[in-house]
C-alpha cells in the first residue's frame, strides 16, 4: 500500500539509486535516440552509419539492464507517491508506460535484429538470436519498434512537461524530490 507525501514535503521517496538510475536513463535514452536519427546523415554502409546503429543497439540493451535494476530500486524501498489528487492516475499511467517502453523496445530491437538474420552486439559479446530469420516479420517488428519509439518519446516529452507544471504551477515540490543531490 502506497502513502501519500504532504504537499510541500521536499524529503524525496526515491533513493539515491533510483534518483542515479533515473537521471543515468534520460542520458542513455538520449544517446540511444541521438545515435538512429544521426546515422541518417552517413552514406548507407559507411563506417560511421554502421557504428551508430551498433551503438543504437548496444545502448538500447543497456536500458534493458539498468531498468530491471531499476524496477528492483523502486521495489525495495517504501512505496510513497508524490502524486495525490487529479494527478495521481496520469502520473502512474504515464510511469507504466514509460517502464513498459524501456523493456519492450529494447526487446523488439533484439527480435528485429534476430529476425533479420544479424548479430546482436553487446559490448564484445555476441548475443543470440532469438529465432530464426524472416525478413517480412523483421519487417513488421522494426515498424513496431519505431512506433513505440516515436511513442516513448511523446511520453518523454509529457513526463517532462508534468515535472515542469509540478514546479511552476502545482508548486508541490514533486519536481525537487528527483533532483540529484537533494536530501
Amino acid at each position: 500500500m502506497s502513502t501519500a507525501i504532504p504537499a510541500g514535503d521536499t524529503r524525496s521517496p526515491y533513493s539515491r539509486l533510483s534518483i542515479a538510475l533515473h537521471w543515468l536513463m534520460l542520458i542513455l535514452l538520449a544517446a540511444v535516440f541521438a545515435c538512429i536519427e544521426l546515422r541518417e546523415n552517413y552514406p548507407r554502409g559507411s563506417d560511421i552509419r554502421e557504428g551508430l546503429k551498433m551503438w543504437h543497439f548496444m545502448l538500447g540493451l543497456s536500458v534493458f539492464v539498468l531498468v530491471w535494476a531499476r524496477l528492483i530500486a523502486r521495489w525495495r524501498t517504501p512505496w510513497l507517491t508524490a502524486e495525490d489528487g487529479w494527478t495521481r492516475w496520469p502520473a502512474t499511467a504515464v510511469h507504466i508506460a514509460l517502464y513498459g517502453g524501456m523493456i519492450v523496445l529494447p526487446l523488439l530491437g533484439w527480435l528485429v535484429l534476430s529476425a533479420e538474420g544479424d548479430p546482436i552486439p553487446f559490448f564484445g559479446l555476441s548475443l543470440p538470436p532469438l529465432f530464426a530469420p524472416d525478413k517480412a516479420l523483421a519487417e513488421q517488428l522494426e515498424a513496431l519498434h519505431k512506433t513505440v519509439g516515436e511513442a516513448g518519446y511523446w511520453l518523454i516529452g509529457l513526463h517532462a512537461v508534468a515535472g515542469v507544471l509540478h514546479h511552476y504551477v502545482l508548486k508541490d515540490g514533486i519536481l525537487r524530490r528527483m533532483l540529484p543531490g537533494l536530501r
